[in-house]
């Protein structure tokens, strides 16, 4: 299997729907190559939930969607035992979290408790109900939105809950011709409702596997740890980026080399993909919110105080 074909065929299908916006198009593809998790942060009205659906229609992974609430409750997204009063057991239906490609719609309108349901998936590859552990299916990927502006009746995601999604995305408006554009392709039709499946699930699993094969040097994994060091080490952040901060960063280096056609991760992917991965890991402090400095300032400044190591040829 050609795994960078594979991944450019995905992302070529999903811009199909998702006009103008090829870098978040691609970030989104490398977290499902990756077999991470992904936080959609933007206004309404963006295309957020479109680019879930398109990527599970694309892969041909199952689809699930869950509109977080209020109300909603833990076994709502993780399932619950019934009692069955012909056999006397209690039998198991699977929760919405039990699919390929789950959209967590709005996930900081749930409560914390309910929130808490997708930890152990996220993390774990599995949920517990009522003592047994049901496995997740392959491949397995979480894509949660979330409205940054609008904060009435929600609930903020802890720091827990943020450093399990692989990166943040944030899509932005269309520009002018690509809205219009937009416009045209939807005149008589959604053009998610005419998109093909593209490759299977066992072909997204073997493009996982291949991701990981590709060479990362000492030298950048060693960029990559001064890099989250010195997030940890700002005088303007009250908690840097854990380490598992440096193993997405390395991850998503990884799949992007990957969809480049390149075999080993070079600086200039670790520097591209710094700020979407580990910015929602970043809480500022007081002095920093006040002057009006940002998570992208800071990771661009860790950038700017580090030195960039040269690229080594693969070791046989």
């Amino acid at each position: 299997m050609d795994a960078r074909r594979v991944a450019q065929r995905i992302v070529d299908n999903v811009e199909r729907v998702i006009i103008g916006k090829r870098a978040q198009v691609e970030m989104a593809v490398m977290t499902l190559m990756s077999g991470g998790h992904l936080l959609l942060e933007d206004v309404p009205g963006v295309g957020k939930t479109v680019l879930a659906r398109s990527l599970a229609r694309s892969s041909g992974c199952l689809f699930s969607r869950i509109q977080f609430t209020p109300d909603l409750l833990p076994t709502d997204v993780t399932g619950v035992s019934i009692y069955n009063q012909k056999t006397g057991d209690f039998q198991f239906r699977p929760g919405p979290i039990l699919s390929q490609v789950i959209l967590a719609d709005e996930i900081n309108r749930a409560t914390p408790k309910t929130q808490s349901a997708l930890l152990e998936a996220m993390e774990e590859r599995q949920v517990t109900v009522d003592g047994v552990t049901h496995e997740t299916l392959q491949p397995f990927m979480v894509m949660a939105t979330q409205n940054p502006i609008e904060y009435e009746g929600t609930f903020p995601l802890p720091e827990a809950q943020l450093d399990r999604f692989l990166i943040r995305v944030e899509l932005g408006y269309p520009a002018t011709h690509d809205e219009v554009a937009m416009m045209d392709r939807q005149l008589l039709s959604h053009p998610l409702n005419e998109l093909e499946q593209v490759c299977t699930p066992e072909e997204v699993v073997a493009l996982q596997a291949a991701v990981k094969e590709v060479y990362v040097d000492v030298l950048i994994k060693q960029y990559i740890v001064a890099i989250v060091d010195a997030t940890r080490n700002h005088d303007s952040v009250y908690l840097g980026a854990s380490p598992r901060g440096s193993l997405a960063l390395q991850r998503l280096g990884q799949a992007r080399a990957l969809l480049d056609g390149r075999d080993f991760v070079q600086p200039d992917d670790v520097k591209a993909l710094a700020y979407p991965a580990l910015g929602h890991r970043l809480i500022l402090n007081a002095q920093a919110r006040v002057k009006g400095l940002t998570a992208a300032r800071i990771a661009e400044e860790s950038l700017e105080r580090l030195p960039v190591p040269g690229v080594r040829a693969r070791r046989p």
